[in-house]
């Protein structure tokens, strides 16, 4: 058995702690362990805090962009006021999807198994002495901040906390985080794989 489930969220502080708890909820009813959950939840209210910081476009024309029920919303500056959260719960892992329309990532961006280098390869270099930067739109993911920059360590929190990290743009549509996680199961869970 698997289950997913797909948000349209308003790019206001509010929606962070709404997803976090729908995301525990559905954790929760499927009987995923709590320290998995847990980890889960708080990668996704990292990537659902850059979406509201930084996630809609200073244009504020007629987007067409597809609305909740998959109906075009043409009202202006409307996709700028959303972001889409999608979670997959299959079997043996969960993948979590955060969409935005903002500007993107940088040009280099960058596909890691977090927290988990490759066999003979140094962990990546800290970011040279004054460099710092928002959350998303100018760390480049995959480098590391200050450990005292005030922002700028989400992206990496979610690499700590997730098994695979996809940071990518949407051709002129914003930037998208989606990150998975391998399960483990309280015993009895619904999900369970067999």
């Amino acid at each position: 058995m698997s289950m997913w489930w797909s948000l349209h969220l308003r790019r206001e502080a509010a929606s962070v702690p709404l997803a976090r708890r729908f995301l525990l909820g559905t954790m929760e009813t499927a009987g995923v362990d709590p320290d998995i959950s847990y980890d889960l939840s708080v990668a996704l209210s990292e990537a659902c805090a850059n979406a509201v910081e930084h996630g809609g476009r200073p244009d504020t024309g007629a987007t067409g962009d597809a609305g909740p029920g998959g109906t075009v919303d043409e009202r202006p500056g409307q996709a700028n006021e959303q972001y889409r959260v999608t979670a997959y719960l299959d079997g043996e892992k969960c993948r979590i999807e955060v969409a935005d329309s903002g500007p993107g990532f940088p040009v280099r961006r960058t596909l890691r198994t977090a927290a988990h280098p490759s066999a003979g390869q140094p962990p990546e270099p800290h970011p040279p002495s004054g460099r710092s930067g928002s959350v998303a739109r100018g760390v480049v993911p995959g480098e590391h901040p200050q450990a005292l920059a005030e922002s700028g360590r989400g992206l990496c929190l979610i690499e700590e906390l997730a098994d695979h990290v996809h940071f990518g743009n949407r051709p002129g549509r914003g930037a998208v985080v989606s990150f998975d996680k391998v399960l483990k199961w309280r015993e009895g869970a619904l999900l369970m794989v067999s």
